[in-house]
């Protein structure tokens, strides 16, 4: 029986316009042979989860430039251990402090990436760290 492939939801919370990033990555990754499903633009944190758990994802990645990562984040967790989907581990990147960082893999964050960050460490994050549930 073969492992089926990792799949990805790569979503951007929130009233961020600037997607380039999450495109980027979520390009990335299929390339690289993940199963990829971007969300779009303005997903609130309930669609998110929503979508992770329909599409039976085994991560979620985050892309934030908002400013509100501490909320989004820590909401798309609790919305997980609510649904049923703590399963599903959750990283991300943009402009966060490093003492936000710290705070949000504290909570349960898997990883965090700043900008410029290669597409090459997230992907080898990803077959490194993320798990396809069979």
């Amino acid at each position: 029986m073969s492992e089926r492939k990792i799949r990805v939801v790569v979503a951007k919370p929130g009233l961020d316009g600037h997607d380039r990033g999450a495109k980027i990555v979520a390009r990335a990754l299929r390339d690289a042979g993940f199963e990829v499903i971007y969300t779009g633009l303005h997903q609130t944190p309930e669609q998110i989860v929503a979508t992770a758990i329909q599409e039976d994802a085994d991560a979620i990645g985050l892309s934030v430039l908002s400013g509100a990562h501490m909320y989004l984040f820590k909401r798309i967790l609790d919305l997980l251990k609510e649904k049923g989907g703590e399963d599903i581990a959750v990283f991300g990147g943009g402009i966060i402090p490093p003492e936000d960082v710290a705070a949000l893999k504290v909570i349960g964050v898997k990883e965090l990436f700043a900008p410029g960050t290669s597409t090459q460490d997230i992907i080898r994050f990803v077959r490194e760290h993320i798990r396809a549930a069979v």
